[in-house]
C-alpha cells in the first residue's frame, strides 16, 4: 500500500490534506519494491503527480516512483528548480530498470505528431520501453500518440470539445487490468480530438475493454497488456474540471459546462465524484498483475 516519493515533493503534503501518508526514498525499507516512471508531459505537473501517486497508492507493494522529464524540453509552467529538485532526465531514465512506466498527456493535441518538438525523443521512449519495462500506462494524448506510433492509428478533431463525466461499458472481460471493475464504469474526459475505433478493432493486437457511446472507447490493451492505452483521466481529482471550466469562463471562453459532473447540473454545487474506486482499483491491478 504505500507510495514513495521524492522528499520534500509537494505532492506529499497534497495527499496528506486527503488522509494519504506518502513517504519518502529515505523510508523505503530494505527489499524489493516496484520501480514506476512517470513521465510527466502535464502543465499542471505538481496536481498530475499527486494524481497518480494517489492512485498508486492503494496498490499492495512497496511502489517507488520516479518523476520524468523529457530530454531537451523545457516546461513553461513548472519551475525549473522543481524540476532539478524532483525529477530526473528520460534519457538517465533509460540507464536504470524500472518494472512500469506511466506517460501523461500533454497541452498539444491539436498539434500534428510529427509537429511536436520532443516527438522523436518521445518516440524513443517508446521503443525503449517495449524490451526494458513490463508494461506502460499511456494517458490521453499519450495513449493517441503511441496508438498512431505502434499501430499507425490517427486522430480525428471533434467538434466539440469532449467535456465532463462519462459512462462506460466493460467489453471485454479477458484481461486483469479490469478485474473487479463493476459493467458501467464512469470517467472523467477533457480533450478536442478522438481516435479512429473502426481501425482500433481492425488492429488483431489490441482490445477495447471499456468503452462508451458518447467518449468512444476508453481503454484499449496492446499485446495482452504490455501497453495500456487510456483515452481519459480516470486518475483525477474531484476539483480538476472544475478547476478547468472556470478559468476558461475566466478567459471568456466559449467552452460548455463539463457533462455528468455537477450535482443537479449546476455549477454552483460541487461536482459528483463516482470515479474514484475505479481509479485505485485500475491502478492497483496494473501493479499487481503487470508489474510483479
Amino acid at each position: 500500500m504505500p507510495i514513495f516519493l521524492p522528499k520534500g515533493l509537494p505532492a506529499i503534503k497534497l495527499l496528506e490534506e486527503e488522509n494519504i501518508t506518502a513517504y519518502t526514498y529515505d523510508d523505503l525499507p530494505a527489499g524489493k519494491s516496484v520501480d514506476i516512471a512517470l513521465l510527466n508531459l502535464m502543465p499542471t505537473k505538481v496536481e498530475t503527480e499527486r494524481d497518480i501517486a494517489r492512485a498508486l497508492y492503494h496498490s499492495s507493494p512497496n511502489v517507488k516512483l520516479w518523476l520524468v522529464n523529457i530530454h531537451g524540453h523545457t516546461p513553461k509552467h513548472t519551475p525549473a528548480e522543481h524540476l532539478s529538485r524532483f525529477y530526473i532526465d528520460s534519457r538517465k531514465m533509460q540507464e536504470r530498470r524500472f518494472d512500469g512506466l506511466i506517460i501523461t498527456g500533454a497541452p498539444v493535441e491539436l498539434i500534428d505528431f510529427e509537429d511536436v518538438t520532443y516527438w522523436k525523443e518521445l518516440t524513443g521512449l517508446f521503443e525503449w520501453a517495449k524490451p526494458s519495462v513490463k508494461s506502460t500506462i499511456y494517458i490521453c494524448w499519450a495513449a493517441q500518440a503511441g496508438l498512431y506510433y505502434n499501430c499507425s492509428i490517427s486522430k480525428h478533431k471533434l467538434d466539440n470539445k469532449k467535456f465532463g463525466i462519462f459512462p462506460h461499458r466493460l467489453t471485454d472481460t479477458r484481461h486483469a487490468i479490469t478485474r473487479g471493475f463493476d459493467d458501467v464504469v464512469w470517467i472523467p474526459h477533457s480533450r478536442h480530438t478522438t481516435i479512429d475505433t473502426d481501425a482500433l478493432r481492425k488492429c488483431e493486437s489490441l482490445d477495447i475493454t471499456l468503452e462508451s457511446d458518447d467518449a468512444g472507447p476508453y481503454m484499449i490493451v496492446g499485446s495482452g497488456g504490455k501497453e495500456i492505452y487510456v483515452t481519459g483521466h480516470i486518475e483525477y481529482s474531484p476539483l480538476t474540471l472544475d478547476n478547468e471550466y472556470k478559468r476558461d469562463i475566466a478567459k471568456g471562453l466559449d467552452i460548455a459546462m463539463p457533462v455528468n459532473y455537477y450535482r443537479d447540473d449546476n455549477p454552483a454545487n460541487p461536482p459528483v465524484v463516482r470515479w474514484r474506486a475505479h481509479a485505485a482499483l485500475m491502478f492497483s491491478n496494473w501493479v499487481k498483475y503487470y508489474l510483479l
